[in-house]
């Protein structure tokens, strides 16, 4: 078979080198051919010499081909995978940066509060054009987004377009075999259901091989409050040996813990994340004695990571021949997950991921077109939602105003309706105030005002 995979964002390097390494490790039947698309002419060029560099070492065949213009390689596309940032760091920071003027606190910045609504006002329009350009040159293309805010992106696209898009994360794998690690089991012993949206994302059962998983998670939790441990520690999440990136060589989990006792659920993917779907527990983003964003999850450490890995890419293209491993980063991180998926599908293997897509009616008390995070088994006809059921009242009411906001976000987003936009800061939680909300939204559609046609 021949499998031509687009790569649409290919300057997040770490995620074409992690994918070309697995592509390689892996050896995939068949011909492949992987088509690298940026909008930034330099950043590509530095990807696909990085890429070419990578792929002459595998002991088969592999296509590399570029373009700053998708339109140039999506004609035979069999995936294609979306990683944008339009506006990339730069456009990142102000999405945090402006909202902390008005004391808002953010230790991410890219799913909800300010800083993720700010982001869907970019993301999602760019998107939605990538979807246009599919449903007209490669229809029958399998389309994957990685790309931010995930849930409010996948909402659009499948309001808007045809396309069976799905979109995926690592966040929810990452924290199963953190709990496996906590509970002394191994990863593959463990099945589990979780739903939620996107970075909210409640695992509502553990099991291993069978047997009840909690009450030996809450044991061993409790075990390590009682002997002194500090709680801020309890529930760390270790990464890939190596993994330099300093948001996410740990992740604490005291507010999750917290959350688990008081819904009977753990939320995924732990506190960096979930921290923001609860502005109103950490008003001036106070966390435990620390500050979000500051010196708790520090936003500017995460940023400086990623001009480094920029940096490094510009590196790792200069030269001729193979590279050697030991200039390698760790192949950590979103792509871990995509040839895994891929070969399900190829071979109809139905193996069971973490997706976001329609409920259906997976869980029977949230809308049927609400984008859920949720187990899906990855088969020849694409992705089948687990049965969830009956969600509890309070998770329902969590996830039901998230899917409010949501619905808000997109709207604006498509129509550049400003008052829209305040409307969906303050439903979202995150802007309590509507005359601060207001403030805000004109601020940060100035700071962004090259990347957001719609609102002029």
């Amino acid at each position: 078979m021949n499998h031509k995979l687009v790569i649409v964002g290919a300057g997040s390097a770490m995620f074409t080198q992690g994918i070309i390494l697995d592509w390689l490790r892996r050896k995939p039947e068949g011909d492949w051919e992987i088509a690298l698309v940026d909008i930034d002419a330099g950043i590509l060029d530095a990807t696909e010499k990085m890429a070419r560099r990578l792929a002459v070492s595998g002991e088969k065949p592999l296509k590399i081909s570029a373009s700053t213009n998708r339109r140039d390689v999506l004609e035979g596309a069999t995936v294609v995978v979306c990683t944008i940032g339009v506006g990339g760091r730069r456009a990142w920071e102000q999405d945090v940066f402006i909202p902390r003027k008005y004391g808002i606190f953010q230790p991410v910045g890219d799913s909800v509060m300010p800083g993720g609504i700010s982001r869907a006002m970019r993301m999602i329009p760019a998107v939605l054009d990538i979807a246009k350009d599919i449903e007209r040159l490669c229809p029958q293309t399998r389309f994957i987004n990685y790309a931010n805010p995930m849930t409010a992106i996948i909402r659009a696209l499948r309001r808007e377009t045809s396309l069976p898009v799905i979109g995926l994360c690592i966040g929810v794998d990452e924290t199963l075999r953190f709990l496996a690690t906590l509970a002394g089991v191994p990863y593959n012993h463990i099945t589990a259901k979780w739903v939620g949206v996107n970075h909210l994302t409640w695992i509502v059962e553990i099991r291993d091989r069978g047997d009840d998983l909690w009450p030996v998670l809450r044991k061993r939790v409790a075990e390590q409050r009682a002997k002194g441990i500090n709680p801020e520690l309890v529930g760390r999440m270790g990464w890939a040996e190596g993994d330099p990136h300093p948001a996410q060589t740990s992740y604490e989990a005291l507010f999750s813990w917290e959350l688990c006792e008081e819904f009977d659920a753990l939320p995924a993917p732990l506190d960096r994340h979930v921290t923001e779907f609860f502005p109103a527990r950490f008003p001036q983003g106070c966390y435990y004695g620390r500050q979000l964003g500051i010196n708790a999850f520090s936003f500017e450490k995460t940023i400086a990571h990623g001009d480094k890995i920029y940096d490094s890419t510009l590196n790792l293209s200069k030269g001729d021949g193979p590279i050697a491993r030991d200039q390698l980063g760790t192949t950590a991180g979103e792509h871990m997950q995509l040839m895994d998926i891929l070969e399900s599908i190829q071979h109809d293997r139905r193996q069971w991921y973490s997706v976001n897509l329609p409920n259906g009616s997976a869980v029977s008390n949230l809308p049927n077109d609400a984008i859920l995070e949720l187990p899906a088994a990855a088969g020849s006809d694409g992705f089948m939602p687990m049965p969830i059921g009956q969600l509890s009242p309070p998770i329902t009411a969590i996830l039901l105003r998230r899917l409010a906001a949501v619905e808000a976000t997109v709207e604006a987003a498509l129509t550049g309706n400003r008052k829209l936009l305040a409307e969906a800061l303050v439903l979202d939680g995150g802007v309590p105030d509507y005359g601060v909300a207001e403030r805000l939204t004109e601020d940060l559609l100035r700071a962004q005002a090259d990347y957001l046609p719609q609102f002029k």
